[in-house]
């Protein structure tokens, strides 16, 4: 391993993001009350041109009237190419209460969007002497924004999550397909006559993952678009937590439950983490770098790869 260890990632649970639209008040206490751990109130895609002002006002009173509990407070703000988003970062900042954690910033690029949101906030927060520093996530939807990962990853002290869009991600890369998530019906393989479909999204998470633990920042899968279909997600979901994601977006309710539930370390594989570190502590008092546990081979590897399921575990129970 380099010199330089890889930083650890924020200590706390995001295994869902809850979105809703910032013009659609009637939702906040009940996302407020939800098994979400983030949750994310929205000025950008959800909330129409005409709409952006007022539901700006809502979020800030919202922030101030409404408990949180828990909750993680996030604010998507528009993208950067829109007149919209430094009204966005001004007023919640100037207006809006201390409880707000985070702000979302969409459709990142490259390492300078970043910088240029971290300018103004970092002038707002002096101006008004705010003491708690807003956090950063991220969202990869773009060509651009999967090619530059690494340097967005590594761009504001601020970052804490990156998610991946999906839907603006396919826009941008020319993909054929009006999917959001999940896999496309042809994008397949064919052996003996049989079709056998692989995940489209594989490689940029892959490459998110990466960047985020590169850097030590929470890397998150973003929206399955279609939420009739629960064994979609949750397979979605599963494919992501192997991957070394942390969550996964919920655009409707129903999908809370099922984010917390992959995301959420079951007892059974909690367990066992715990009776592999038993055993190699066992191994380490007796002199040996490696024993077997249930017939197969645990060294050293097998500790860190332990320990990452019972942190997530005892993190998400405290």
């Amino acid at each position: 391993m380099s010199f330089r260890l890889q930083p650890a990632s924020p200590a706390r649970p995001n295994r869902c993001q809850l979105f809703g639209p910032g013009s659609n008040t009637k939702l906040f206490p009940k996302m407020a009350a939800s098994a979400a751990d983030v949750i994310n109130l929205d000025l950008e895609d959800s909330v129409a041109p005409n709409d952006k002002a007022q539901a700006r006002r809502n979020i800030i009173a919202a922030s101030h009237d409404i408990d949180w509990n828990s909750k993680y407070l996030s604010v998507r703000i528009n993208g950067l190419d829109t007149p919209y988003w430094y009204r966005d970062v001004v007023e919640l900042l100037e207006e809006g209460s201390e409880r707000i954690d985070q702000i979302m910033i969409p459709k990142v690029g490259c390492a300078a969007d970043v910088y240029a949101v971290d300018a103004l906030v970092t002038a707002i927060e002096t101006a008004k002497g705010r003491k708690k520093k807003i956090s950063f996530e991220v969202i990869i939807e773009s060509a651009a924004g999967i090619a530059h990962v690494e340097e967005i990853a590594a761009s504001s002290p601020r970052l804490q999550a990156m998610s991946l869009g999906a839907a603006d991600f396919a826009a941008s890369m020319g993909m054929q397909t009006t999917g959001i998530g999940g896999t496309q019906e042809n994008y397949y393989m064919l052996r003996e006559g049989a079709k056998y479909w692989s995940d489209p999204w594989h490689w940029a998470q892959t490459a998110i993952v990466a960047a985020c633990r590169t850097h030590g920042i929470l890397p998150v899968d973003g929206p399955f678009g279609d939420f009739s279909d629960d064994e979609g997600f949750r397979a979605q979901a599963l494919r992501s937590a192997t991957l070394g994601m942390v969550g996964k977006w919920a655009i409707h309710p129903k999908q809370i439950a099922l984010a917390n539930e992959v995301f959420t370390p079951s007892d059974a594989a909690v367990n066992e983490a715990r009776e592999i570190l038993a055993a190699m502590q066992d191994a380490t008092a007796r002199g040996e770098g490696a024993t077997v546990y249930k017939g197969r081979l645990v060294d050293i590897a097998s500790i860190k790869q332990a320990e990452v399921i019972v942190r997530q575990a005892e993190m998400i129970k405290n």
